[in-house]
């Protein structure tokens, strides 16, 4: 059964892929502009380009038929669940686990490990997947070889709520991170707008056409020429704090994408540490911790 919304442009200037977006629970704009472009989105029963700036009073319907099933294979890989309500999952993702397929990661996810837990995840009452097919109630993401603390959704509309949450800046995380050299001063806040690497197409980097990107720093130890630091991104694009951080000089210790190889370290010592967010049901802040794991832990013992 198709899911039906109608709504009318209430100001001038909207964009139409926007409003649709904002106008339809759990939708994301890129899936706004997927049902754009093949014509399941009408403006006073037309079909119209996602640039389409509104006019006020225009109605605009939206048809969004059932998705296919995830395909996502059940897989019984452990997860470090630190907190379960009705509503959401709040993970402890260890480093190396990818949040969910891709090319060249077509198994072996987060996202695989939470539909064996939780079957149900990949549909709910309206027989529709909540959130994109291949990551079913993910609604961030953490890069592969980043540890720490991801939310997952249980049902549309905690997606909804947590997705909105997000855009609006309202979650507030904490990574912990050593980087190479004696970064100062000891607080700071890093401003340089992010965007595809013009050279290397798999990278990101600080570019003049970039989105606007904001991290926040505090130096927590400074060891020998390394430094220890509590990192709180204001934006979360991504590679953000990798990108900003190797832009300034003081890349991330055993990131060998925007820094370099460390023996003793497989992976970058970057870890999410801490999230803060309102329940969806009860809108009670709440926040998180998950302690850096052994393998950080060792090399700043090492290093000591």
């Amino acid at each position: 059964m198709s899911n039906n919304y109608s709504f009318t442009a209430d100001t001038s200037g909207a964009r139409l892929d926007k409003l649709v977006a904002d106008n339809c629970p759990g939708l994301s704009r890129t899936h706004a502009q997927q049902l754009i472009e093949a014509g399941a989105v009408t403006v006073n029963g037309k079909t119209a380009k996602s640039s389409l700036k509104l006019n006020a009073g225009d109605k605009v319907e939206v048809t969004i038929a059932p998705e296919a099933p995830t395909g996502l294979a059940r897989e019984d890989i452990p997860l470090k669940i630190v907190y379960e309500d009705a509503d959401l999952l709040v993970i402890d993702k260890p480093a190396g686990l990818a949040v969910h397929p891709a090319p060249g990661t077509p198994s072996g996810t987060l996202a695989n490990a939470v539909v064996n837990y939780l079957p149900s995840i990949a549909k709910d009452a309206d027989d529709l997947a909540v959130g994109e097919t291949h990551r079913p109630g993910i609604v961030h993401r953490l890069d592969k070889d980043t540890s720490g603390l991801i939310i997952v959704a249980k049902n549309r509309e905690a997606q909804a709520n947590l997705s909105n949450q997000f855009k609006n800046r309202a979650v507030r995380k904490t990574y912990i991170t050593l980087v190479q050299g004696k970064l100062t001063p000891e607080q700071g806040i890093i401003e340089a707008d992010i965007g595809r690497d013009p050279k290397h197409r798999q990278r990101m980097a600080v570019v003049a056409e970039g989105r606007a990107s904001r991290t926040a720093y505090k130096v927590i130890k400074y060891y020998g020429n390394n430094t220890l630091l509590e990192i709180k991104p204001e934006t979360g694009r991504t590679h953000q704090i990798r990108v900003h951080l190797a832009a300034i000089g003081y890349p991330v210790v055993g990131d060998t994408t925007y820094g370099s190889h460390v023996k003793s370290l497989t992976r970058q010592f970057l870890h999410a540490g801490k999230i803060g967010f309102n329940l969806p049901s009860t809108s009670k802040w709440v926040e998180f911790e998950s302690p850096l794991p052994a393998d950080l832990e060792q090399v700043l013992s090492e290093l000591s």
